[in-house]
């Protein structure tokens, strides 16, 4: 058996993919779409040829960065099965629509410029028609439950705590097993469920995101979140969220809602302005049986809805611009999340150069990505061809990420360090992965390999 990182390796945190080849079968864990800066999304291609057979794709959860590329595949003519659990079936098809729809409305605005320059205008990365074709192909699979996915190789999803549907895989095959880990979430985050560790394995592919430190705790982050807000309030400005639509902004309104309820401040207007998070909080209360039993309890004391009775969905673009003439304090919620496209771009355009605007920053910023550019303090950035200030005061609420920090990562390898495995980092930037990787040695002896794009790991 080989295995080859196709994304998300070489000190590349998204894009997200293995190919996995055996004696008998060949399948694709995971097929995501890199993000961030230009030089990240040029290598979004298809991870395979179209002349090699392919016989199944396994997701571990549907974010664009471990998803995005799924329509390449059927455009190159794949019609075989794309395995996930219930939840992550939903979610993608929500984020593949979504993505396909912001390509054609980016690359509208992209070519009329390129037309106006005499230069050719570019092609879509993919057709509509693609991304509906790979989600016909979705199959559902539940969790523990071992399933036979290929000729030879059996997969397990255990929770991974990341998102809702998230999960770690471990296949069998060969009288291997090999576990890939997703991304992992921190532990004691309301709504999702703690990640599951395996106990056993030959080889584990690890994300190392955060893999040089661990985020402030979470209930310190929601002090400072309080804390913000309540400045906001008496200072006037809006409060300006970039927000992953699926995840962060679920996880903000179960807090804001918390925070009325609770009367750590008076209720405000609240902008939920992203389609995408709007569908997706309708999947959250669809799916709430995997939610965990703190947020079942919250939610059988009063229907959320009471509490959030400042909330606001935004739905059209219309509703969206008149955002703009709302005067006083108010939070707007918007995608994307690393600021490298969406509607946030319009707020920010809007507002940064105002000093009593907030920035919160909820997730991990993508190098190249504007979110990066005010997390690093940069003193202006350039958004639609404009040059701004920012005045605005930028808040980073690290506590809030979906993904695990250092001690989480190592508490989850710590299940199955004592079988010895081989250890790959993968999903990192160069400087997290490599202080991770000193951290596994440390601490369980283990040699933690770290492979570039493209790279053939034999076992």
């Amino acid at each position: 058996m080989r295995i080859k990182p196709i994304g998300a390796a070489g000190g590349e945190v998204t894009g997200s993919a293995y190919l996995v080849e055996t004696g008998k079968a060949r399948v694709l864990v995971d097929c995501g779409l890199f993000q961030g800066s230009k030089r990240s999304e040029a290598l979004n291609r298809a991870p395979v040829r179209r002349d090699k057979k392919l016989d199944a794709v396994l997701l571990t959860h549907g974010h664009l960065d471990h998803t995005g590329r799924l329509p390449l595949l059927a455009n190159l003519g794949y019609r075989g099965p794309v395995f996930a659990t219930p939840a992550t079936i939903e979610m993608t098809g929500l984020i593949l629509r979504d993505a396909a729809r912001i390509q054609v409305q980016d690359l509208v605005r992209i070519n009329k410029k390129r037309v106006r320059k005499g230069e050719e205008p570019l092609p879509p990365l993919y057709e509509s028609g693609d991304a509906d074709q790979i989600l016909s192909q979705l199959r559902a699979v539940p969790y523990q439950k071992p399933v036979d996915v290929a000729d030879g190789i059996t997969a397990q999803w255990v929770e991974s705590g990341h998102m809702l549907g998230s999960a770690s895989i471990q296949l069998l095959t060969e009288g291997k097993r090999v576990i890939f880990s997703g991304d992992l979430g921190p532990k004691g985050v309301p709504i999702l469920r703690d990640y599951e560790p395996f106990q056993e394995a030959d080889l584990v592919f690890l994300e190392s995101t955060y893999g040089d430190r661990d985020h402030r705790s979470f209930p310190e982050t929601v002090e400072e979140f309080v804390r913000v807000v309540k400045e906001a309030l008496q200072g006037g400005g809006k409060i300006l969220v970039p927000t992953f639509a699926v995840g962060r902004a679920q996880l903000l309104m179960g807090l804001l809602a918390w925070m009325f309820r609770t009367k750590k401040c008076a209720s405000f207007p609240i902008f939920l302005d992203s389609p995408m998070a709007i569908e997706a909080t309708m999947i959250y209360s669809r799916q709430r049986e995997i939610f965990d039993d703190g947020m079942k309890r919250f939610m059988a004391e009063k229907p959320l809805r009471e509490d959030l009775t400042g909330l606001r969905v935004t739905a059209s673009s219309e509703e969206s611009m008149a955002i703009n003439d709302f005067q006083g304090t108010c939070m707007v919620m918007a995608g994307s999340g690393m600021c490298n496209a969406g509607r946030i771009l319009h707020h920010l355009k809007h507002n940064l150069w105002k000093p009593e605007t907030r920035v919160l920053l909820v997730g991990y910023q993508g190098r190249g990505s504007i979110g990066r550019q005010l997390l690093e303090g940069k003193p202006q950035v350039t958004i639609h061809g404009e040059r701004l200030q920012v005045q605005a005061k930028v808040h980073t609420l690290g506590g809030f990420s979906a993904h695990a920090g250092q001690s989480d990562l190592l508490g989850w390898l710590s299940a199955v360090a004592p079988s010895r495995p081989r250890v790959v980092l993968t999903h990192g930037e160069d400087g997290p992965r490599q202080v991770l990787a000193e951290r596994v040695a440390e601490r369980f002896g283990l040699r933690a390999e770290l492979p570039g794009m493209g790279d053939w790991i034999e076992t």
